[in-house]
């Protein structure tokens, strides 16, 4: 059986709105990342995009579920939220998963804080926030 994770990322950028580069679409394939890019392999297909505030997309491979990126844009700036509901494939992450998660989560949480980091740079703006 799988062992199901569900994750919520927060970034804040100093971004106000249309800067934040929201109507941009993005395409993700490969590792998750992780030691020596030990992290699952997975690719992630965009199933909706309703510019500029939402897109969801479908991650198959070591790693299946959904991911959510809403993003709120006002003067003061730009939040963007990602919910990724995912589940494991591989026997040794399914057995491992009950001990592992926190290393697992740990991991998840420390790619998204430099796919925020990166978003700011791309966008040209400072990350004032990532939980």
């Amino acid at each position: 059986m799988a062992a199901a994770y569900r994750f919520l990322t927060t970034w804040l950028f100093d971004a106000p709105e249309r800067r934040s580069g929201t109507s941009s679409t993005m395409r993700r394939t490969g590792r998750s990342g992780g030691a020596a890019s030990s992290g699952p392999r997975s690719s992630t297909r965009i199933e909706t995009v309703e510019p500029p505030t939402l897109l969801v997309g479908r991650a198959r491979g070591e790693l299946t579920g959904t991911g959510t990126w809403r993003v709120y844009e006002s003067e003061l700036g730009t939040a963007s939220t990602w919910e990724w509901q995912v589940g494991t494939t591989r026997d040794w992450m399914n057995a491992a998963g009950p001990l592992a998660r926190p290393i697992f989560a740990w991991n998840h949480h420390r790619i998204m804080r430099w796919g925020g980091e990166g978003a700011a740079r791309r966008i040209g703006c400072r990350l004032l926030a990532s939980s």
